[in-house]
């Protein structure tokens, strides 16, 4: 049974939504707040928001009817977010990858994905910090929002609820392997194009040629072609 609940104010989705896990056919539930306080990025990064301009939401899933590899359902969780904000925004957004996502050049999504056992169930935790209504990004120049991206106000409990029912039923229909990394790839941001990437605290010209399925990000650099796992390539742009 999908639900979804709110806070007024909490630290982080990802941690409180446990609280909320309280049957044992609890699936698909969510848990958003308008005013978090101590968000958590990927890989120990930090995802701080405004109160009451930006969304963040988590989404507990049941791992046990997740077929595919942890890599292909990160691919697949952010092409969701993807489409969602695409159709919102009425503009192609683009997926950086792993998994932020990109409007007109500015981050406005960051996603973060764990693996939990919850009374005695084992649920993947999808949580999304979303830029919604922000303007100002202090020194964080490759941030953005809905509103600075697009010129648009957004009312931020309809972006809620419709997030919540969009993931939660595209999350029920998982597609083949192969379709969910072709479609990661045709949205991945910066594809095919001149790039520059700081690689071993060095900076290098490259491009990026796709993702593959176990996770790693294939680059044509001046030396060949080469794979890098998640921190060993850092995306300047």
């Amino acid at each position: 049974m999908s639900q979804l609940f709110y806070l007024k104010e909490c630290s982080s989705t990802n941690d409180e939504i446990s609280k909320f896990l309280l049957y044992e056919n609890s699936d698909f539930i969510g848990l958003h707040t308008f005013n978090q306080t101590k968000g958590r990025g990927q890989y120990g990064n930090v995802w701080t928001q405004t109160a009451g301009k930006n969304l963040a939401y988590t989404l507990a899933v049941k791992s046990q009817n997740i077929l595919c590899s942890d890599f292909i359902f990160n691919y697949y969780t952010a092409i969701i977010i993807r489409n969602f904000l695409a159709k919102l925004a009425d503009h192609d957004v683009k997926i950086k990858w792993p998994n932020d996502i990109i409007l007109k050049g500015k981050k406005i999504v960051g996603i973060l994905i764990e693996k939990k056992k919850i009374n005695q169930n084992n649920y993947f935790i999808i949580g999304a910090g979303i830029n919604i209504l922000q303007e100002k990004f202090d020194e964080i120049s490759n941030a953005g929002s809905l509103l600075t991206q697009t010129g648009q106000l957004f009312d931020l409990e309809d972006a809620a609820a419709n997030l919540h029912e969009y993931v939660s039923e595209r999350l029920k229909n998982i597609p083949p392997d192969q379709e969910i990394l072709d479609t990661f790839n045709k949205h991945l941001f910066r594809k095919d194009e001149i790039s520059v990437f700081e690689i071993e605290k060095e900076r290098q010209n490259g491009i990026i040629r796709n993702a593959d399925e176990k996770g790693e990000l294939w680059i044509e650099l001046e030396n060949g072609l080469r794979s890098f796992y998640h921190k060993e390539v850092k995306l300047l742009y």
